[in-house]
């Protein structure tokens, strides 16, 4: 897991197998920051944990006396937090674009990822889930060969959402046809290359592509 800050003033409690968590530790690498990561099971969450987040949830950011416990509100708070490099565009209706593309992200395809990670439905509704996430999956392909990111030529909190999903493909036994699926493999190749998306991964992502 990158370089922790053992005193950093910044404390992020982390799960590592959420992809939730992971977008956050994606733009805490991809932008350099200092912080002790919390490696915590949501199953056992620590006294501490409970006392700062009302709702006993990961990811939880602590930076001094401010906590955050949501990970979009945690993401564009570092994001003004430490500015460079950038993760929003700068223009109000690039900006909103990405903004709906996040929003998106969260409506079309997170629901489904939760359901199929947490395994606690009836198998019927995780094999609905699987269809329908890799139907969508299929069907916007062609987007991921109009720029080098999604939707966009830089990197942005748009690939943070993204990026965690398309990792946890194998874990959510998710399998793309090669010719439709051919933009979708060339920008994860893109992605997890990078210095950053490679320092946010925790042990157990790691695990999930051995």
């Amino acid at each position: 897991m990158g370089v922790v800050a053992k005193h950093s003033s910044m404390v992020f409690y982390s799960d590592g197998r959420d992809h939730y968590s992971h977008r956050v530790r994606l733009v805490l690498a991809e932008k350099g920051v200092a912080v002790e990561i919390m490696d915590v099971d949501p199953a056992h969450l620590p006294e501490d944990l409970v006392d700062l987040n009302p709702y006993n949830t990961l990811p939880t950011l602590v930076d001094r006396e401010l906590v955050l416990y949501e990970s979009q509100v945690i993401m564009e708070y570092l994001d003004e937090r430490f500015p460079h490099p950038p993760l929003l565009p700068v223009y109000p209706v690039a900006r909103a674009n990405s903004r709906l593309f996040m929003h998106r992200i969260q409506k079309d395809w997170c629901g489904a990822v939760d359901t199929i990670m947490a395994g606690r439905s009836k198998d019927t509704v995780i094999d609905r889930m699987r269809k329908e996430l890799r139907e969508s999956l299929i069907a916007i392909a062609p987007i991921f060969n109009e720029k080098p990111f999604f939707m966009n030529d830089e990197f942005t909190l748009v690939d943070c959402c993204v990026a965690p999903i398309l990792w946890r493909l194998p874990e959510l036994d998710i399998n793309l046809p090669p010719k439709q699926g051919k933009p979708i493999a060339d920008y994860t190749d893109r992605i997890f290359g990078r210095d950053g998306f490679q320092s946010s991964l925790s042990e157990a992502e790691l695990d999930m592509r051995d």
